[in-house]
């Protein structure tokens, strides 16, 4: 726990960091930041997040648009509680970090990855935002 804000630490990791995590960021901040400040990256950083990724948490009432992808080895050295991954290629290249820190899988799929109109793929990420609420922050809020 950090204890200049009295909170703990969670660091979201995924490839690109522009959907899946920023979303996932979103939600703990949002819902359970009163007990966790959550931080994404990813292990290969993409441009930006995703306009669909910041439409779906946007309609939930979550702002997460002055979100920007980042790249893991900046914030291996940071204090984290808890590391989790949330997409199969970033739990196979997740770096050793340099102090223990617990880690846990919580795989969910690539929403960029949706095919179709724009309502389709829409439907995409709002399936994945709140599969993410329904199954990673249960996870994150028992620690």
């Amino acid at each position: 726990m950090s204890p200049r804000e009295g909170k703990h630490r969670v660091l979201i990791l995924c490839t690109g960091n522009s959907c899946r995590s920023q979303m996932a960021e979103g939600w703990i901040n949002h819902l359970l930041g009163d007990r966790w400040e959550a931080r994404s990256a990813g292990t290969r950083p993409a441009g930006a997040v995703h306009p669909l990724a910041v439409r779906a948490m946007a309609e939930i009432g979550v702002d997460i648009s002055a979100g920007s992808p980042k790249q893991v080895d900046s914030l291996l050295d940071q204090p984290w509680d808890l590391v989790v991954t949330v997409c199969d290629s970033a739990k196979e290249s997740c770096p050793l970090f340099p102090r223990p820190v617990e880690q846990i899988h919580v795989s969910f799929p690539d929403p960029a990855e949706a095919e179709g109109n724009d309502e389709e793929r829409m439907s995409v990420f709002r399936a994945v935002r709140d599969d993410i609420r329904a199954r990673l922050l249960p996870e994150v809020e028992r620690r």
